[in-house]
């Protein structure tokens, strides 16, 4: 592609890669598209800032590791994301977290990701050519759309990247970097479907108390919670069907908490615009990363229910991790 250069090539693409970009496709979910964009939004962003790039560059989310790339040409990038993911470049340990500078000729390799966490970040300088789709670069599975023709990444994929100038390496301080774990608290609002003779009270408390599994068939569509039979304060949906989770269609929000009957789904980037159950609850925009790195099969989780002022003051501390002025200023590029 003209005015980009070839960054890496694709050994081993794990068990989904697929290029990203922030916020994805804003605006479109008339027209049947949910944004897409990464599942992990912080970490993406924090990626980005390390290596100088504007916040909506296209970079790499990695889901649960085992991957490989041959670095093509002298790359300056930078990983974040879940813990406990050995990563390597010719062998040496790459830090996280931080710039380093890759050569042409080596082969970085990521190990699977023990936790906590789920995803991993991988964002390099100049960011990654692909075209734009519909105003995004951002992959939509579901669609068949953006990234490399609308799917994860294949063996022997080239991902190419623009021209970058150079800048100073930086490391996130820890105190900046978010804190994983397997028992997440990930911060709601109530709504827009948990009144109106929907919910009963004791319902709403039960979900606010309950730990809830996280099913091993969640994805970047949905992730699925285990059954829970709520009381309900209706009989059942009326003319919407016969389950009193049951609503006549109306648009899903991004990080609503949708009642599939008994079961409870997060939707994530990749779910869908519509469809007809009640969401009761929606993950504020400063909660939505951790839904990306809850681990299926394994993490728990616990909804906190926070005020709009609360859920703005969060959204600000968000914003301070995402800035690059913050971070530690490193002497040089290094591989590590």
């Amino acid at each position: 592609m003209a005015g980009s250069v070839a960054a890496l090539e694709v050994s081993a693409p794990g068990l989904q890669t697929t290029i990203q970009d922030c916020p994805g496709r804003i605006g479109l979910q008339s027209r049947g598209f949910f944004p897409a964009g990464p599942a992990d939004d912080l970490g993406f962003r924090v990626a980005n800032a390390l290596v100088g790039n504007d916040p909506t560059a296209a970079a790499l989310e990695i889901t649960a590791g085992r991957c490989e790339f041959g670095v093509v040409t002298d790359t300056v990038l930078a990983v974040t994301g879940a813990d406990g993911a050995e990563i390597t470049c010719n062998g040496r340990t790459l830090p996280m977290w931080q710039t380093v500078l890759v050569p042409a000729g080596a082969v970085i390799a990521i190990a699977a990701v023990r936790g906590p966490g789920f995803r991993l970040y991988l964002a390099v300088a100049g960011g990654i050519d692909v075209p734009v789709v519909m105003g995004s670069r951002a992959t939509y599975t579901v669609g068949g759309i953006g990234g490399i023709e609308g799917r994860p990444l294949m063996r022997g994929d080239v991902v190419r990247r623009f021209a970058a100038s150079a800048r100073s390496a930086r490391r996130v301080p820890q105190d900046l970097r978010p804190v994983l774990t397997d028992t997440w608290e990930i911060e709601v609002m109530r709504g827009p479907h948990a009144d109106d003779g929907l919910l009963t009270e004791e319902d709403w408390e039960d979900f606010l108390t309950r730990r809830w599994k996280v099913d091993l068939s969640s994805d970047r569509g949905g992730v699925r919670l285990n059954p829970h039979r709520f009381r309900w304060a209706r009989p059942s949906g009326g003319v919407a069907g016969g389950h009193p989770s049951n609503i006549l269609d109306g648009q899903f929000p991004l990080g609503g908490i949708a009642a599939h009957g008994d079961v409870l789904v997060i939707l994530g980037p990749d779910g869908p615009t519509s469809d007809g159950f009640c969401v009761i609850a929606t993950v504020v925009a400063a909660g939505r990363w951790k839904t990306g790195q809850a681990r299926p099969g394994r993490d728990v989780i616990r909804f906190r229910e926070v005020s709009l002022d609360e859920a703005l003051t969060l959204a600000e501390r968000v914003e301070y991790a995402t800035h690059p002025e913050h971070y530690d200023v490193l002497p040089n590029h290094h591989v590590g």
